[in-house]
């Protein structure tokens, strides 16, 4: 956190006609148990720095005993999956990983249609940060480290705007293997080196989908068949790409796409994340990375993350089915499925952000084009868990979005974290539903310069 505390009194209630309210909106609050909402303290500092995803607290909460997960004292002690060895197929190369979770990674992926994971190996980690520091090590020892032949360090780029942690953690190790070598589009790659590319889809922190922009690209393969001479070297992020946040279009093959529980289902504090790796020599170096970094992934967290993902799995295979007893047809309705709340509850605070940024004539919110998803049915738009907005040109008194938020006790991300002019900022839809009021309270209180000229009579 950035050292600032979320208040928890309550100085007042909002009233259907409040620019947070939503007179759709099943929750009326962030625990979804249907009490009023209230606001944090009219002088207290609302952090929105980070995508921290409680919001989804409410739906987990009502699926109590399903999600529960008991774990006996003597359970899961040894450093080893113990149906790792001899009983597994062979597409596992690590060692750590649980084969619950793995199966119900599989099956979830099936489901959603999101990636393509047959004749996939599936790396787990700490979270998704660890398994792409671990890609960026398994691609580099592909190539020789010593001699007139070694391309080290590997240049590591990500179109403009980037996930800001990009550049601080490619480059927190100092290793000498590769290094942060910034925006994408502005590199030129050579014929003779190598390069990394990421490509985070759909896009932390703008959300539109992403492909590779390197000009001059060669792709001849790091690995067997290029020889370990390969020029462009891609990995895709794929945190953002379930049907709560985007459409989903097509199950992408990629060569390394990296998924995290946080973005998926919410539990940031399992710190949980997956790697689909389509190449054996290089899921078995990250693997290495994992073994050398924290000896394995904690199997505890394993055991939570796969009820998780078998909780979401089943509801998105239940839905409605028929009862023909007597010969009368019935149609049972279950509960709505994780990515149907999700979605639900994210084009909810869209729709309210919308309006208050309109009303205040402040900022500039991106437009989303309506794509039909595969796993819908339905043609859906596009619902981020952050807002990057960009102040008016003609707010000639905002030169750094991030400070001005910050005057008024809103804690953001300014958009040179990612790469971008000083007058962006990134904003997090993800907390919990009185935190979300109370930003759009107070920032519908803030008045653009043009309506402070009209409010002193200069216009």
């Amino acid at each position: 956190m950035c050292g600032a505390e979320l208040a928890n009194n309550a100085n007042g209630r909002l009233t259907s006609s409040s620019p947070c309210n939503s007179p759709n909106q099943a929750e009326a609050n962030g625990n979804g148990n249907g009490t009023e909402k209230k606001l944090v303290s009219s002088d207290s500092i609302i952090n929105l720095n980070q995508g921290d995803p409680t919001m989804f607290e409410g739906y987990w909460k009502e699926k109590g005993e399903k999600c529960k997960t008991e774990i006996e004292g003597w359970h899961n002690m040894s450093y080893f999956a113990e149906d790792f060895a001899g009983k597994r197929n062979n597409l596992n190369v690590c060692w750590f990983m649980l084969s619950e979770f793995e199966e119900e990674v599989r099956r979830l992926h099936h489901l959603v249609g999101n990636a393509v994971t047959e004749d996939r190996y599936i790396v787990v980690g700490t979270g998704s940060m660890q398994l792409f520091q671990a890609a960026l090590y398994a691609y580099a020892l592909s190539f020789p480290l010593e001699g007139p032949d070694s391309p080290h360090p590997i240049s590591v780029v990500c179109a403009a705007p980037y996930y800001s942690s990009y550049p601080p953690v490619t480059d927190f190790l100092k290793s000498g293997l590769y290094e942060w070598a910034g925006d994408a589009r502005s590199f030129k790659a050579t014929s003779n080196e190598p390069y990394i590319e990421l490509i985070t889809s759909p896009n932390n922190p703008d959300g539109f989908i992403r492909e590779p922009v390197v000009s001059n690209r060669h792709r001849d393969g790091a690995g067997e068949e290029g020889g370990g001479k390969g020029k462009e070297i891609l990995i895709h992020d794929l945190a953002y790409y379930w049907p709560h946040h985007t459409a989903i279009t097509a199950a992408p093959d990629e060569d390394v796409m990296l998924f995290t529980l946080s973005k998926a289902t919410g539990h940031a504090g399992s710190r949980l994340g997956w790697a689909l790796v389509k190449d054996k020599e290089v899921a078995m170096k990250m693997v290495k990375f994992l073994e050398l970094n924290t000896i394995g992934v904690s199997k505890d967290s394993q055991l939570r993350g796969a009820k998780i993902l078998r909780a979401i799995s089943d509801s998105c295979s239940q839905g409605k089915h028929s009862n023909l007893e007597n010969g009368a047809e019935e149609e049972k309705v279950e509960p709505e499925n994780f990515f149907e709340y999700g979605r639900r509850l994210m084009a909810d605070r869209w729709s309210r952000l919308r309006n208050v940024v309109k009303d205040n004539g402040i900022f500039n919110l991106p437009e989303y084009p309506k794509q039909f998803c595969n796993f819908t049915g339905e043609i859906t738009e596009t619902c981020p868990g952050f807002a990057f907005m960009k102040a008016k040109e003609e707010e000639e008194g905002i030169e750094d979005s991030e400070s001005f938020l910050k005057e008024h006790k809103i804690l953001t991300r300014g958009g040179k974290n990612f790469g971008s002019d000083s007058r962006y900022v990134r904003v997090s839809l993800l907390d919990r539903e009185e935190t979300f009021n109370s930003f759009l309270e107070r920032f519908s209180t803030i008045n653009s310069s043009s309506k402070k000229l009209e409010s002193n009579g200069d216009v």
